[in-house]
């Protein structure tokens, strides 16, 4: 690792730093996060259509079908992203509103709000950064199996062929997954995700098959685009601390389950044995690890905080999953759950009750420049949620997000000081949304939205990301 500047503030708050010519400045959202319009113009139900009518399921029995109305209010929000001053707009495409009963029959009023979205994006001077599947599985497809059966990628590859052919020649940049360790883990094993089930070994069969449906997308994708996009994935990966074995394991089911195939073609021999009591990884047939190691141009990040583990000593108490998502039984990590235990992690702390912590962006962005040297990287996510209020003038002071935000972007400087070849940030989120369990209950927009009447209230960050945007240089 390069030695780091001696000026550098131990509390990453730096000042005066600028940006490189070319990096982007974007921010993000997910379709069933914004969208609503859930039973217009042919969409069908997604697997979080029914989740969040699970009794119990959703905070307050929170619910899509409105969300942001972003579906009817879309050239408002492209109008504030421009204003904004953003490069570019990371948003994922729904698939029960292309391909509604999800393999088959293409929904053409589904096609078409994406391309009016794609051809909006453009005429503002704003980058479009299409992701396939941001968790909206179709019902449909579910009930067929999902994520753990081999029939769902081939949907998967048929969807992205079309998605190609519609959008291919505007789109810059495809992203295939978000965060599949949360599809796997917390949709099939753990429960607090859609479909809210709570089986190991289909988890790990869905860590295989969505690593399958990456590389067989983008294949789909390369062979049908006729334009010149670029490819990715963007990967939560964890960043652990704590006792060496304990590390290793969450390592390897959080992070190396998908970089291993990805970006080197293997699963690691540590992986398999840890989780031979639940699987024997049956499901990978010959070929696979071939079609999943496909090139890509960027490895999208998303960071929000760390984890701290140990061995556990099989005797005392101890918590049952990562403290990032709602606990409602069940394990996020098969074949490690009986092994590690998760520490209560030291503040400051959003109000999501993680932690912050700008050094652990810094260290991932560290490690992953060591492992994948020639590989260049996007923060395809990061920021927070806090209990944000409007003030007497209307406006909304968070202070607190405006501090996070800076303190981590002073972490992405650092690292491209360092030789990290890392080509830009989009802000999570663009707007006030559905945050999945939680309902409406947490905040991570730059943008307020009053889910009453859907004003659009730009906070204090929206005016700091602004001038970051616009001038390259990380505010005061």
């Amino acid at each position: 690792m390069d030695s780091p500047p001696l000026d550098r503030s131990t509390d990453f708050r730096d000042s005066g730093l600028r940006f490189p010519p070319g990096f982007t400045f974007g921010s993000a959202t997910a379709a069933y996060q914004v969208e609503g319009a859930a039973h217009e113009d042919g969409r069908t139900p997604s697997i979080w259509d029914t989740f969040s009518r699970t009794p119990g399921a959703v905070w307050n029995g929170d619910t899509g079908d409105v969300a942001c109305d972003h579906y009817h209010r879309w050239e408002q929000d492209l109008d504030l992203m421009a204003e904004l001053g953003l490069d570019a707009y990371r948003f994922s495409l729904s698939w029960p509103r292309i391909i509604p009963i999800g393999r088959g029959a293409v929904n053409q009023a589904g096609i078409d709000f994406y391309s009016r979205l794609v051809d909006g994006l453009l005429t503002r001077g704003i980058r479009p950064v299409a992701t396939l599947y941001h968790w909206d599985l179709p019902q449909v497809l579910e009930d067929a199996g999902g994520w753990p059966v081999r029939g769902t990628v081939d949907a998967f590859e048929e969807y992205a062929a079309v998605l190609g052919t519609a959008l291919g020649d505007r789109v810059h940049t495809w992203t295939t997954l978000n965060e599949p360790w949360c599809t796997a883990y917390l949709g099939y094993g753990q429960g607090g995700h859609a479909p809210g089930r709570r089986e190991p070994a289909a988890a790990l069969a869905a860590v295989h098959h969505l690593n399958l449906a990456h590389g067989r997308a983008v294949e789909a994708l390369r062979a049908t685009s006729t334009g010149t996009p670029e490819y990715s994935v963007t990967l939560n990966l964890h960043v652990a601390r704590g006792d060496a074995d304990a590390v290793r394991r969450i390592d390897a089911l959080g992070n190396r389950a998908f970089t291993g195939p990805m970006l080197r073609g293997v699963y690691d021999d540590d992986l398999l044995a840890d989780t031979a009591a639940v699987t024997d990884w049956g499901f990978v047939q010959d070929g696979d690890l071939r079609r999943i190691q496909q090139p890509i141009d960027v490895l999208g990040v998303n960071y929000y905080s760390t984890v701290t583990v140990r061995t556990w000593d099989g005797v005392s108490p101890r918590q049952s999953n990562d403290g990032h998502k709602p606990t409602v039984g069940g394990t996020a990590w098969p074949g490690s759950d009986e092994a590690v235990e998760f520490l209560p992690q030291p503040g400051p702390h959003t109000a999501m009750g993680w932690n912050i912590a700008p050094d652990g962006l810094l260290d991932l962005l560290h490690s992953l420049r060591d492992e994948f040297p020639d590989q260049p990287l996007m923060i395809t996510e990061n920021g927070a949620a806090f209990d944000d209020v409007v003030a007497a003038d209307g406006a909304v002071h968070d202070v607190d997000r405006v501090d996070y935000l800076r303190r981590h972007l002073t972490a992405a400087h650092r690292a491209i000081e360092d030789g990290v070849d890392l080509r830009g940030y989009f802000v999570w989120s663009l707007l006030d949304n559905f945050e999945w369990g939680y309902g409406y209950a947490k905040r991570f927009g730059i943008v307020r939205v009053d889910f009453d009447d859907q004003r659009r209230i730009p906070k204090d960050s929206a005016r700091w990301f602004r001038e970051l945007a616009t001038t390259r240089v990380i505010p005061g």
